[in-house]
């Protein structure tokens, strides 16, 4: 129990540090880890594909109703 508490102590100090991490990034290094990312996982993305497509389209589904309800909030204010 210990050990998991030091984990969650530390964790903290462990996402600031991937914060100002990723602040120093250029668009370009962001663009290349993200690419080096996709290129590493996507072997694992196409085998359990069948798995989770139908969680992640509904997923995309209600992010698109969100950006929409988003724009017309937005259009709004505008006037």
């Amino acid at each position: 129990m210990n050990s998991l508490k030091r984990i969650r102590e530390g964790w903290d100090a462990l996402e600031a540090e991937k914060t100002r991490l990723l602040r120093q990034m250029t668009v370009q290094e962001s663009v290349a880890q993200y690419l080096e990312l996709q290129r590493a996982l996507e072997p694992q993305y196409l085998q359990t594909e069948a798995l989770f497509r139908p969680d992640r389209m509904a997923y995309l589904a209600e992010l698109q109703r969100r950006l929409l309800r988003l724009a017309e909030w937005m259009k709004e204010q505008r006037g």
